[in-house]
């Protein structure tokens, strides 16, 4: 009942055999050291892929890839090419050897440090060790700007594109500026 939540898709693998799982249950865990996590079916063929490697790319979402979103969450990549199928780019990606995708406005690459079994899921925590951006998206003093990524939420089995800004942190306590007469 959390809803909605970000949809990921989370490249996984080498290089040689990039995949692609689609995660909704991720989020940032810690900032100093920074760490995310992401908790995945072992039954799931990226399972054993991230497991092994011990790394994952969080690839966020848009408008524009909401339908590879939907793909890669209800096929299995063991023997499709989702990257592929799905007309996506793996692009090397700068501290790990798993690729990123390219059409995703961040990438957000990690090395698991620790996988705790939790029942249905494994959850995969891992340290963040780069931030990838699409240049678009940083203005000229560096800020970001997600709310033009067209990014994507998932509540109770349905996709919606995130709409309008209705604040920004701590605006409900900031000081009014007064006006000069």
């Amino acid at each position: 009942m959390l809803a909605p939540l970000p949809p990921a898709m989370v490249s996984c693998g080498s290089a040689e055999n990039p995949n692609i799982i689609t995660i909704a249950w991720t989020g940032i865990l810690n900032t100093i050291p920074p760490k995310t996590y992401i908790s995945v079916r072992p039954s799931r063929y990226s399972y054993n892929l991230i497991k092994e490697k011990r790394e994952f790319v969080i690839n966020l979402t848009t408008r524009e890839l909401v339908r590879a979103c939907d793909f890669c969450g209800v096929k299995s990549g063991e023997k499709l090419d989702k990257f592929k199928l799905m007309n996506l780019t793996p692009q090397p990606a700068s501290e790990i050897s798993t690729p990123l995708i390219a059409e995703s406005p961040v990438n957000i690459e990690c090395k698991v440090s620790d996988i705790v079994p939790l029942g249905s899921h494994d959850m995969f925590i891992a340290d963040i060790v780069a931030v990838n951006v699409a240049e678009e998206f940083i203005d000229l003093n560096g800020k970001l700007h997600l709310d033009k990524c067209s990014l994507i939420a998932y509540s109770h089995g349905e996709y919606f594109e995130l709409g309008k800004k209705l604040g920004t942190f701590g605006f409900s306590v900031r000081k009014k500026k007064k006006a000069k007469k």
